[in-house]
């Protein structure tokens, strides 16, 4: 056994498992052969200075993997063990994936950013904006709630209490004609996006995304092998009529309060002609309302799913208003197809965090959440207008920039690839993770230019940035 304390290296974790993985290396080595008898549990104790309830401890891990047969009665002895892997043979390739499974597991975004972890990158919030003492006493309370149902497998659907806040919020707010049983939350819009690819169609169909649009949903829709046919884009937003791949398509994906990623509006006219297409093909149009709480500028912009509830599923999250990191989104869908939905939740594992979604509960009710949307919706608005004047000073005509509707970023348009390219090499060299308009696009003509998260540009950031995007872009002499 002394040859043991040499084998049980003291970075390896517990005695216990030291122990062990020294006893077993010894079987599988053939150091220890089959019918040799173990010191009892009180001399490999005495021997090694450790208590006897380790070395039981080590000898039961090793019987469970049938290297040893422990009797009460005797010492332990090793057994027979078929050599089943030779130790020092070549390592294989390990798993190889799918064809399905290389779709899932790659990532449409990194075409996007010259570095994904610096500043003013989309979708992103500023995080000092979140409330966290609200939050954390919602929390608490939460935890110290009795579940009930929810502590197991039932409401798969989401917490009542959510459902029934969510409801009532998005009938006030966003003008939506739901109630509590049309709710289903998720952990995520990118979840609700592949429930939806999977209930909604079979492989092989077709979809129809914007053009550009959000990579987020083509990623769900390829993952489930749908084909994807592009939903061309223009400053009144998407347009069905332009679409060559609607028909026989089984869904259309848009973003209409504000398109993501070129924040513009999808017009009256164009939304009834969508909806006018999905009743008429009896396909479904999935409204992506992914800011919809933050918008100031021109008329209010109500959502889609009112025109038309029996055919639109409307999604949203607190990912913006809150943190991604929270976890929560949610689908409001017709009513047989909601209680579909919440199974498929269950099946595919993506619920959301139930404590999450009681304290997200209290803090609709309460009205806290309204106030918090209100504090951070005007920081937006005033940080979106620093950067709009910033990049135009800095810029001037070498690029197009609008104040947005609303959201967290904004779309500054240029004039060629070459120009979008050098910008997002010199913005990511002085670390900015701004992301290429023209990876947006998987047509042949994509929109050159950026998309640029607002959410942190106070000031002295928006100054410094547009600074930046303006020495990447080189002098104004020589422009046309």
């Amino acid at each position: 056994m002394r040859s043991l304390v040499e084998a049980m290296a003291p970075d390896g974790g517990t005695i216990v498992a030291r122990l062990f993985r020294a006893l077993r290396e010894g079987v599988r080595s053939g150091h220890l052969e089959p019918g040799v008898v173990l010191p009892s549990s009180r001399r490999a104790a005495a021997a090694l200075g450790i208590s006897r309830n380790s070395v039981n401890a080590a000898y039961e891990l090793l019987r469970a993997e049938g290297l040893v047969a422990v009797d009460r009665r005797r010492a332990p002895v090793v057994t027979r063990v078929e050599r089943l892997v030779d130790p020092a043979g070549a390592a294989g390739e390990g798993p190889a994936l799918s064809a399905r499974g290389r779709t899932q597991c790659g990532d449409l975004r990194t075409r996007l950013y010259a570095d994904a972890s610096g500043r003013f990158r989309p979708g992103a919030p500023d995080e000092p904006l979140f409330p966290r003492d609200l939050w954390a006493r919602a929390l608490r309370r939460a935890a110290r709630t009795a579940l009930g149902p929810m502590r197991a497998y039932d409401d798969y659907a989401g917490a009542p209490a959510l459902r029934r806040a969510l409801a009532d919020h998005l009938r006030r707010e966003r003008g939506l004609v739901v109630a509590p049983d049309d709710v289903v939350v998720t952990a995520s819009s990118q979840a609700a996006l592949s429930l939806l690819a999977a209930c909604l169609c079979d492989p092989g169909e077709t979809v129809l995304i914007e053009e550009p649009g959000y990579l987020g949903a083509r990623a769900a829709f390829e993952t489930a092998a749908l084909r994807v046919a592009p939903l061309p884009v223009d400053e009144a937003g998407a347009d069905i009529e332009a679409a060559t791949g609607r028909t026989g398509a089984r869904l259309a994906y848009v973003t209409p309060s504000n398109q993501y990623p070129l924040c513009t509006r999808m017009s009256l006219p164009r939304r009834a002609a969508l909806i006018a297409w999905a009743r008429a093909a009896r396909a479904v149009v999935v409204e992506d309302d992914y800011d919809g709480e933050f918008h100031w500028r021109g008329p209010e912009a109500g959502a889609m799913q009112p025109l038309a509830p029996d055919a639109v599923v409307y999604l949203g999250s607190a990912a913006k208003s809150l943190l991604p990191a929270l976890r929560i989104g949610w689908m409001v869908a017709p009513r047989p197809l909601a209680s579909a939905l919440a199974r498929a939740v269950r099946n595919a594992g993506c619920a959301a965090n139930v404590h999450a979604q009681l304290a997200l509960a209290e803090l609709i009710e309460s009205g806290a959440w309204k106030l918090h949307l209100r504090r951070v919706t005007r920081t937006y608005e005033t940080r979106a207008r620093l950067l709009v004047e910033a990049i135009r000073a800095a810029a001037g005509d070498r690029v197009e920039v609008a104040l947005p509707p609303g959201g967290l970023q904004l779309s500054v348009r240029m004039e060629s690839l070459a120009d979008e390219a050098a910008a997002v090499a010199g913005l990511g060299a002085a670390g900015y993770a701004v992301a290429r308009l023209s990876g947006f696009s998987a047509g042949e003509a994509p929109v050159a230019g950026l998309l640029v998260s607002f959410a942190e540009a106070d000031g002295p950031r928006a100054t410094a940035f547009a600074a930046a995007l303006g020495r990447s872009l080189g002098p104004r002499e020589g422009r046309g």
